[in-house]
């Protein structure tokens, strides 16, 4: 199902009221990178249209970061983010 994509994470923590997960990442995302948030009952496709880290935006990541990415949908912790 996820032949061609690559785990860059997991979701840490979903916040409903303002659609933003925290991802725990494992490999480096950038702003612009098309991403798959996948779990028991979630399917989720999207491109990253803005992160952030401690209240900062910023434009990419790396691994071992925990971020902030708003959503567009509901997402629930542990549900894997593929790239």
């Amino acid at each position: 199902m996820m032949e061609s994509k690559k785990e860059v994470g997991r979701v840490a923590h979903f916040f409903p009221k303002i659609s933003v997960a925290i991802i725990e990442l494992k490999a480096p995302l950038a702003v612009g990178d098309k991403i798959t948030i996948a779990g028991a009952t979630t399917r989720l496709e999207q491109v990253v249209q803005s992160m952030e880290v401690e209240h900062k935006a910023i434009k990419s990541a790396r691994s071992g970061q925990s971020i902030g990415l708003k959503v567009v949908g509901k997402v629930r912790e542990s549900d894997i983010v593929y790239k």
